[in-house]
């Protein structure tokens, strides 16, 4: 069971999940009703196929990363290809019913994902470009979440926006965070080989820490004062559930040898983004 469980993780389930649970605050926060039913289907399969692909293409590298969600990719490779596939089918038979706006902001999404993953796998393993990973990442994230929504609506309110940033300080925030947790947990472990380039490795752990309690810092007063900036009940609910999740990630941080156990970081700190359950 345990295995199962180990498995789906492995598999970026709880980051789909958040994605779909997010997708349906932005929707709500919108009056964006009804979504359309292929909606929350397909952003689910394009997460998870970036996602898992990212990974594939990783584990092609002479410098891959020792981790076990990428150890999980090596052995089940051929397999997991061929899920892709299948989802990238699926997923392209049900842009067909979705509406022309979403179908437009999709394609023109996707390609920059495309370009995107192309471009890491392509360039050496200490290029400066990978430098913007983190950032690229979390804008790519949140504007697939978010914009799928907004090019439905004439007009986006400034509450929309400042709640869209909120949750693209906090997707920052979890992919900084797991790059510092990650490096400790090769230290503890005691290996050689240098952790993966990135912006933790680059800056080191002492200025990513300064940047991550500036993040969970302004998200979190972000969301208390939203509070006292609109009357919209929702929106009030939903700026202190981001600011709760902020809260968790900081949590993480600032106790790292409680969570480096078990993988326990990974496990939080994706499940952050299944809190939007408690205001839907």
């Amino acid at each position: 069971m345990l295995t199962s469980v180990r498995n789906v993780y492995y598999l970026s389930f709880p980051v789909v999940m958040g994605a779909v649970l997010s997708n349906r605050i932005a929707a709500r926060l919108s009056d964006v009703v009804p979504v359309h039913w292929a909606t929350p289907i397909v952003l689910a399969l394009v997460v998870f196929i970036i996602y898992t692909a990212d990974r594939l293409l990783d584990i092609r590298r002479p410098d891959r990363p020792p981790t076990a969600r990428h150890r999980f990719h090596h052995r089940h490779a051929d397999l997991l290809w061929r899920v892709v596939a299948g989802a990238a089918g699926l997923g392209l038979v049900l842009t067909f019913f979705l509406p022309p706006a979403i179908i437009k902001f999709g394609l023109v999404l996707g390609g920059v994902c495309v370009a995107y993953v192309s471009a890491v796998y392509r360039l050496p393993s200490r290029h400066p470009a990978l430098l913007l990973k983190e950032p690229l990442v979390a804008i790519l994230y949140s504007a697939g979440i978010w914009g799928s929504v907004w090019v439905q609506r004439p007009t986006v309110r400034s509450i929309e926006l400042a709640e869209a940033l909120m949750f693209l300080g906090i997707a920052f925030q979890n992919l900084i965070l797991f790059d510092v947790m990650e490096k400790k947990e090769m230290t503890a472990a005691g290996e050689t080989r240098k952790p993966p380039f990135s912006l933790a490795t680059e800056w080191g752990e002492e200025r990513c820490a300064i940047l991550l309690r500036w993040l969970a810092l302004t998200i979190i007063a972000a969301g208390f004062a939203l509070c006292f900036f609109t009357d919209d009940r929702f929106a009030q609910r939903s700026a202190i559930m981001m600011a709760l999740m902020s809260l968790t990630l900081y949590g993480i941080q600032r106790y790292p040898a409680y969570f480096l156990k078990h993988e326990r970081y990974r496990w939080l700190g994706d499940g952050v983004f299944w809190f939007p359950a408690l205001v839907l």
